[in-house]
């Protein structure tokens, strides 16, 4: 982060990383409006200046880039701010990824120079900005800004910039580098300036996508979408789950992966649903758009107890959500089949994973199916149903 008459050059050589350039949020939120709120406000009406405008007992009061700045660090780093202008080690390489220990996903990071420079020395600029940039890489998948363009750009009215196109170089007079990863489908109000949280979040998402349900109470038939996996831990007898969900009552909606594709189309579908149903999976993270008071029915497969509930049972009252989980029994994953009833996969799961998480994911996430049982599933399902008061 740049103060006074620095300005922060970024530069990088290919083309995987991506540039956030808005007003950083946390310095203006309020206490009347949700934390987005204020922020897409300010942004609409950003002047070029850098400063923060507010009135004061009637007199106009511009609150300094630094200032701003301030309210994002703390301990060291604010203290380094304070001191030199900047909030990390300057002329450094910065790979501005926030999982920095997924090392899978860290190869994929490309670095990029962190540069200060003074009014006086040369200017590397191809160009120039006069707003402050948040700076973030979206690890090699480019695709990835295409798929969520519509919350970048809610998020501001400033263009989104990949230097790495061009190899052009970039010049702010401030940034933030580099995102916080707080937990999976989680934010920690303690830690963020303004203390917004998952509902804040749902809240702008809301809005985002024009999502018109806000709570379950609106819809008056029971509506489920059963989240539909082709290849791995999917449901081998999906039709007969399909039967039994509208014996009990439910409107069902199989979704499939090319449907999720258009985010836009599958956000609105989502909210206008009561139930959602899927195995543990990325596709649960879609819960996001669920109206409040609906219900995530997480079914875990053999192995991926503490993953299924960390990742997505703990999050679930965080959004406002009811969760089931229905966790199978070795009999109804396709690797008691497979390695039978005594082997270590089926009866130490644990000690698969000993063996390393390539060697878990390729048994428990990348190779097993499911055949539910009808019996046991319908109590989870009823469950939900009673959830949402019928």
């Amino acid at each position: 982060m740049g103060k006074g008459s620095s300005r922060l050059v970024l530069g990088t050589t290919s083309a995987v990383l991506l540039l956030v350039v808005f007003l950083l949020y946390a310095a203006y939120f309020t206490s009347d409006v949700t934390p987005f709120d204020s922020w897409r406000f300010h942004l609409s009406n950003w002047n070029g200046n850098l400063g923060r405008r507010k009135v004061n007992k009637g007199v106009e009061v511009v609150e300094p880039l630094e200032f701003m700045l301030r309210r994002l660090v703390r301990g060291e780093d604010r203290v380094q701010l304070e001191t030199t202008g900047f909030s990390c080690h300057t002329d450094v390489h910065s790979e501005p990824y926030a999982r920095k220990e997924d090392e899978t996903a860290m190869k994929k990071v490309t670095p990029m120079q962190i540069i200060t420079r003074n009014a006086s020395s040369p200017s590397y600029c191809h160009f120039n900005h006069d707003v402050p940039a948040v700076v973030f890489s979206s690890d090699h998948k480019t695709r990835w800004v295409k798929k969520y363009n519509q919350i970048l750009t809610h998020l501001s009215n400033f263009e989104v910039i990949n230097p790495a196109k061009d190899g052009s170089v970039h010049c702010f007079p401030g940034a933030v580098i580099g995102l916080k990863y707080h937990d999976n489908l989680a934010l920690y109000p303690t830690e963020i300036p303004g203390g917004y949280s998952m509902f804040d979040f749902k809240h702008f998402l809301r809005e985002t996508y024009n999502l018109k349900i806000k709570n379950v109470s609106e819809i008056i038939k029971p509506k489920l979408i059963l989240i539909s996996r082709p290849k791995t831990r999917s449901f081998m007898n999906e039709d007969e789950i399909v039967d039994m969900m509208e014996e009990l009552g439910f409107q069902v909606d199989v979704a499939t992966p090319n449907r999720m594709s258009n985010l836009e189309k599958f956000a609105e579908e989502l909210n206008s649903c009561s139930v959602m149903v899927g195995a543990h999976g990325a596709g649960l993270t879609n819960a996001v758009f669920l109206p409040v008071g609906a219900v995530m029915v997480q079914v875990v497969p053999l192995g991926l107890n503490w993953a299924s509930t960390n990742y997505f049972g703990g999050p679930a009252s965080e959004m406002g959500l009811h969760y089931v989980e229905y966790k199978i029994e070795p009999e109804e994953s396709s690797l008691f089949k497979e390695y039978g009833p005594n082997h270590p996969v089926i009866v130490d799961p644990y000690s698969i994973f000993l063996k390393g998480y390539n060697v878990a994911r390729a048994t428990y996430v990348d190779g097993q199916n499911m055949k539910i049982n009808l019996v046991r599933f319908r109590e989870s399902l009823q469950k939900a149903m009673k959830f949402l008061g019928h």
